[in-house]
């Protein structure tokens, strides 16, 4: 595949009506893609679509936001069964492990630090959490997907580091970064790569701008987080895969670059950091 979006849940529900027509679009396209567990059972789902589909490839993990009480979104889980909480999830290290073993199942997550409502609680548990999926990835030498959101009070992205810089060994990409330029430097630093998705093509976008001119091209990746942040021109329809060539397009307009130099790039960022 030419182009990829690193980052997809056509696993969701919201799929559930013309999943084979999605995977369809971005195979035509020349878009791989990955697509990204958030619970144990769209972990499960991923892994399945890996398997039945040769351009597709999987990530097992549990959100930080499943790992306390929460409303499962109805796009992930489907609205009949809406409204639906998680109590607490647990991290079950046996069962993710034995999703690993599937030579589909690229990364560890996505997993991180979300701090979009603050709860010390909460926050202390995502860190435990966070941990044990750490400590997963470097058991079996698997890079990460992190999922890290601030609060305009309190930096995820500073807490994720303190963890992460206890673990040097462990590698993987920063999905849907939206840090400042310093977090950036600092990931970078770590070998971590930033994946930017559809919001880069929105307006008042100054600060995607300034990180993106700065990131050296080989650690950047491109991803679409669907079915959410559909890109200009698709901004407020269902995202799907193979809407991905519009990052691409503007990371290539930002960068001043030919956008088959920077697709190339890309791709071969995607098999160094994930083996693909």
């Amino acid at each position: 595949m030419k182009y990829f979006d690193i980052h997809a849940h056509v696993n969701f529900a919201i799929f559930d009506t013309d999943r084979d027509e999605v995977i369809k679009r971005a195979k035509e396209a020349d878009v791989g893609m990955i697509n990204v567990g958030t619970q144990i059972e769209t972990s499960r789902q991923a892994v399945a679509l890996a398997e039945q589909y040769e351009h597709l490839y999987a990530i097992v993990g549990l959100h930080p936001i499943h790992t306390c009480e929460a409303e499962h979104d109805a796009d992930e889980i489907g609205a009949e069964t809406k409204p639906f909480h998680s109590k607490d999830n647990d991290f079950d290290a046996v069962a993710y492990e034995e999703l690993c073993k599937h030579p589909k199942v690229v990364a560890i997550g996505e997993c991180g630090l979300d701090f979009y409502r603050l709860d010390e609680a909460s926050i202390e548990r995502q860190k435990k959490i966070f941990i044990e999926h750490i400590e997963l990835a470097k058991k079996l030498g698997k890079p990460l997907m992190l999922h890290i959101r601030s609060n305009p009070e309190r930096s995820a992205y500073a807490e994720a580091l303190e963890i992460l810089k206890q673990y040097p060994e462990v590698k993987g990409d920063v999905h849907f970064f939206a840090g400042s330029l310093d977090d950036a430097k600092q990931f970078v630093e770590l070998g971590y790569t930033l994946s930017f998705t559809g919001a880069i093509t929105y307006p008042k976008t100054d600060n995607y701008r300034e990180v993106i001119a700065w990131a050296p091209l080989e650690m950047i990746m491109s991803e679409t987080d669907c079915p959410y942040v559909a890109p200009v021109p698709y901004r407020g329809k269902r995202n799907e895969p193979v809407y991905v060539l519009e990052v691409i397009k503007k990371i290539a307009e930002i960068k001043g670059l030919p956008v088959d130099q920077v697709a190339t790039q890309l791709r071969e960022n995607v098999r160094r950091v994930f083996g693909i």
